[in-house]
């Protein structure tokens, strides 16, 4: 499903990446650890198409991101891939429900449409008592699941997250480990996560270890 080969990237006179190869297969569940600044982040960044690379090719489900023009990629990272960030990056002016539909709206599905999608998905995350909750009156818990929901909304082939337990307490951590495998097992998604959490990788199929631009 994810295949990079020799990828690179420097900040400055700061080398980040080192030549990095990875190949992740589907419906597998990767996690990334390391110290700060090994370049975890900066890795996921430019898998998740975020952030490009100064050299090297990557291919997700088959198609070289290399060889996509702007909007092309963006149309690509929009339908393929998902996000779940450490601080949920929910949007406070608008619902839980509206917050999940965002990803669809902006791909051109009508507002119904994207409405009973997020629903449901926020059904199956249990919490359909909070669609019209802003993010504000959510728990840390609720506003990861509704990150989660948005990020499923147009049923992509992998998941990126970056360090998605880090902001929560020992019960919701171990609520969202066991939701990705849930979420492997019912969406067939792929799953590469990054995070300084050992009990989140002990969940992984795969752990990978990151240190000074290279993995070890």
């Amino acid at each position: 499903m994810i295949k990079a080969s020799n990828i690179t990237k420097s900040f400055g006179s700061l080398q980040v990446l080192k030549g990095v190869d990875l190949q992740i297969a589907e419906k597998e569940i990767v996690t990334i650890t390391g110290a700060s600044g090994a370049g975890k982040t900066t890795l996921l960044q430019i898998l998740g198409t975020l952030d490009k690379a100064d050299s090297g090719i990557i291919e997700i489900n088959g198609v070289n991101i290399n060889k996509l023009n702007s909007n092309s990629l963006s149309e690509f990272r929009n339908r393929t891939i998902g996000f779940v960030f450490q601080f949920h990056q929910l949007m406070p002016e608008f619902s839980a429900v509206e917050n999940v539909m965002m990803p669809a709206l902006i791909s051109g599905e009508s507002f119904k449409s994207a409405e009973i999608k997020a629903k449901k998905l926020l059904d199956f995350l249990q919490l359909s008592h909070r669609l019209q909750h802003r993010p504000a009156e959510l728990s840390g818990g609720e506003k990861q699941r509704v990150a989660v929901a948005r990020a499923l909304i147009n049923t992509p082939k992998v998941i990126f997250a970056d360090e998605p337990s880090g902001s929560l307490d020992s019960k919701n951590k171990a609520e969202l480990h066991r939701l990705f495998l849930d979420l492997r097992d019912n969406f067939n998604l792929t799953i590469l996560i990054v995070t300084h959490d050992r009990e989140l990788s002990s969940f992984a199929d795969r752990n990978l270890v990151m240190s000074d631009g290279m993995f070890v």
